[in-house]
Parts: structure tokens; C-alpha cells; sequence
């Protein structure tokens, strides 16, 4: 990726096919866990929001997607996470590995849990 992107669509367009189809597989993954979450681009990356708080980012490398649940939603899921290289607040993703889709659709289901939560208070 050089150029910033305006959207997420731009965003994986800007990526080998066989890497568009796993960001895709992971953008589809979210957009079915949180429904009613609104897509947009922050830190120039594909992000999702609910309620205007962040919910949700991703991003395409070389070897790897990057997830990005803030730390709660990798601290909740510590163990099963624990297979991949994490940074605070992010997870990678091998590209040459299955993605764990199941996984990145439990977290999302917990973040929106956590921002609903948040909300209600």
C-alpha cells in the first residue's frame, strides 16, 4: 500500500488477489459479527465503529493481518490468541496459516458487548 485509501474497498484493491481475498474473508467476518457497525478508514487502515466508538481495525502486510480489537478485546482472549505475535492491542495474523475466522468473530461479538455495555452506562 503507498497511496492513502478513502475507503476499504480501495484499501484491499491495493493488495495482491490472494491477499484481497483473505482481507476480504476477515472484512466479511466482522461486518456479519457486528452488523450494525459502521465501516470507514482510521489510521489508514480498515476500521469498524458502533456508535461512533471503535469497535474493530485490520490491515494487510507482507506476511501477516493485523487485528486490532483495542487491548481488552485481546486481553479477553489471551489464550486463544497466545499461538500468534502480539503487540499491545494487536495480533498477527500469518498469512501462509489459515485465518482464524471463528476467533476474530468471537472477539468482534465481545467488543460489541463492550461497547454496548460502555454505552449503557
Amino acid at each position: 500500500m503507498n497511496h492513502p485509501s478513502k475507503n476499504s474497498d480501495s484499501y484491499i484493491a491495493g493488495f495482491p488477489e490472494d491477499v484481497q481475498t483473505i482481507l476480504e474473508q476477515v472484512r466479511t467476518t466482522i461486518k456479519k459479527a457486528a452488523p450494525e457497525s459502521e465501516e470507514t478508514i482510521s489510521y489508514g487502515m480498515p476500521a469498524f465503529k458502533l456508535d461512533g466508538k471503535p469497535l474493530v481495525y485490520f490491515a494487510g502486510y507482507k506476511n501477516h493481518i493485523g487485528f486490532y480489537a483495542t487491548p481488552t478485546g485481546h486481553k479477553q482472549f489471551e489464550e486463544e490468541l497466545s499461538h500468534y505475535k502480539q503487540g499491545k492491542g494487536s495480533v498477527q495474523f500469518p498469512l501462509d496459516k489459515p485465518m482464524p475466522l471463528g476467533l476474530i468473530h468471537k472477539i468482534v461479538k465481545f467488543r460489541v458487548r463492550e461497547n454496548l455495555k460502555k454505552q449503557s452506562k
